[in-house]
C-alpha cells in the first residue's frame, strides 16, 4: 500500500479512509476571504461575522462538491476491481488514491470521466435550484456559486493533460491505440504541461484582447495553477516511466544461481558444492528442502583448513527472514510488495520454484533496478 497522506480521518468511502489534510484548512480560510466582498455587495446590510458566515458556507459547498467528485472516482474505481487507499481533501481540492485491481484503458478512462460528470451534475442541480430563488437572496447566491463552481470544475478538470482527470482519459485513449500505457502517460503528461502554460498565457493575453491591463492577483493564481499542472504532468510522466520499468521486473532476470547444501554438513562440502562456480550462492536446507540461509563464503574462508572437515556449515550461515522466500514467476509491484513487507533489511532472499530453491535474488541489485537508469 502506498504511504498514506497526512491528515485527520473523518470516516471510509468505499473501504478506504477520508482524510482532511492541515492544507485544506489554509485553503478554506483563504477561499472564504476571496469569496467574502461577493457576499457583501449582494447583502450589503449584512455585518462583517455574517459575511463571513455566508462565505464560508459556499466554502464547505465548494468542498462538498469536490468530495462528491473523489468519491464518484472512488465507488468506480472500485467497481472495476481496483483497491482504495485514501480519498483526501487538500489545498488543490483533493485526490483519490487506489491500486491494484485490472489494467484495462477502459477502466482507467471509467474512473476519470466519473468525477467531473458529477461536477456537471452538481451544477445542472444547483443551476435548478438557483432558478427557484429569489435573484437578490443569499441562498440565490449559494445556489449560483455552487452551479458556477461546479461548472468550472467539471469543465476544467476534462482538460485533456495530466494530472487532470481529462488527461487521464487522453492516457487511456492513447494506450488504448498504440498498445502502451508509458506512451499514453507521456503524450498527456506533455499536454499537460502545454495546459498548465496555457493557463498562464490566458490570464496575461486575454485582458489585452479586450483592451484592458492584465489582473495581476488572477496571473498569480493562473502560475500557481499553471505550476501545479506542470509539476503533477512532470510528475506522471516520471511515474509512468517507473511503471513500465516494474513490468519487466522478473525475478528469473534477477535471480543468482545457488546450489543447495543440508543443515548439520560440514563447511567442507561448501566449496565442493560450488566448485568452478564463484557466481553461486549456496543455501541451506533443512530437512524439509525449506531454505533456511545462505553461506557467507568470507565465514568459510576464515575457518582454518584443518578445520573445515569438522566444522559445521550452520556456524556460516546468515538466516533468511521468515518468509521472505519468493516465487520464481513473481515480478512487477507485487515483487515489489514482498521485498517490501518480508525481507527485513535482508541482503539475499531465497527464490523457489515448486517449493525447491532455484536461487537467490540481492535485495539491492532490485532496487536499483527500479530507479531511473537502472539495468536489470
Amino acid at each position: 500500500m502506498p504511504p498514506r497522506t497526512s491528515g485527520w480521518r473523518i470516516g471510509r468511502v468505499a473501504g478506504a479512509p477520508v482524510l482532511v489534510t492541515p492544507s485544506w484548512f489554509l485553503a478554506a480560510v483563504v477561499l472564504t476571504v476571496l469569496f467574502a466582498p461577493t457576499v457583501r455587495f449582494w447583502a450589503p446590510a449584512m455585518g462583517t461575522p455574517g459575511v463571513l458566515v455566508v462565505s464560508f458556507a459556499f466554502v464547505l459547498l465548494l468542498f462538498a462538491s469536490v468530495f462528491c467528485h473523489e468519491v464518484a472516482h472512488a465507488v468506480v474505481a472500485r467497481s472495476r476491481g481496483h483497491r482504495v487507499d485514501e480519498l483526501a481533501l487538500t489545498l488543490w481540492g483533493g485526490h483519490t488514491a487506489y491500486s491494484g485491481g485490472g489494467s484495462r484503458p477502459v477502466d482507467s478512462a471509467l474512473v476519470a470521466v466519473v468525477g467531473p460528470l458529477t461536477n456537471l451534475a452538481l451544477a445542472a442541480a444547483f443551476w435548478v435550484g438557483f432558478q427557484a430563488q429569489a435573484v437578490d437572496s443569499i441562498p440565490g447566491l449559494l445556489m449560483y456559486a455552487g452551479a458556477f463552481s461546479n461548472a468550472f470544475v467539471g469543465a476544467f478538470n476534462l482538460l485533456p493533460g495530466l494530472p487532470l482527470d481529462g488527461g487521464q482519459i487522453l492516457e487511456s485513449a492513447v494506450w488504448a491505440a498504440t498498445g502502451s500505457r508509458t506512451r499514453g502517460t507521456v503524450v498527456a503528461g506533455w499536454v499537460g504541461r502545454a495546459v498548465g502554460v496555457g493557463v498562464v498565457v490566458w490570464a496575461l493575453l486575454w485582458p489585452l484582447t479586450s483592451g484592458m491591463r492584465p489582473d495581476w492577483i488572477m496571473v498569480m493564481w493562473a502560475a500557481l495553477i499553471g505550476a501545479f499542472l506542470w509539476s503533477g504532468a512532470t510528475d506522471a510522466m516520471r511515474v509512468g516511466r517507473r511503471r513500465e520499468a516494474l513490468a519487466g521486473l522478473t525475478v528469473r532476470s534477477l535471480a543468482m544461481p545457488a546450489v543447495v547444501v543440508a543443515q548439520g554438513s560440514g563447511a567442507a562440502d561448501v566449496g565442493r558444492a560450488a566448485a568452478g562456480r564463484p557466481d553461486v550462492v549456496v543455501v541451506v536446507v533443512d530437512g524439509a528442502q525449506a531454505p533456511v540461509g545462505w553461506v557467507d563464503p568470507r565465514a568459510v574462508a576464515a575457518i582454518p583448513a584443518e578445520q573445515l572437515a569438522v566444522t559445521s556449515v550452520d556456524a556460516t550461515v546468515v538466516p533468511f527472514p521468515p518468509g521472505s522466500a519468493v516465487e520464481a514467476g513473481a515480478a512487477g509491484p507485487e515483487l515489489l510488495q514482498h521485498l517490501a513487507g518480508t525481507s527485513g533489511g535482508a541482503r539475499l532472499v531465497p527464490v523457489v520454484d515448486g517449493g525447491r530453491v532455484t536461487g537467490v535474488l540481492d535485495v539491492a541489485r532490485v532496487a536499483a533496478a527500479v530507479r531511473p537508469g537502472g539495468r536489470q
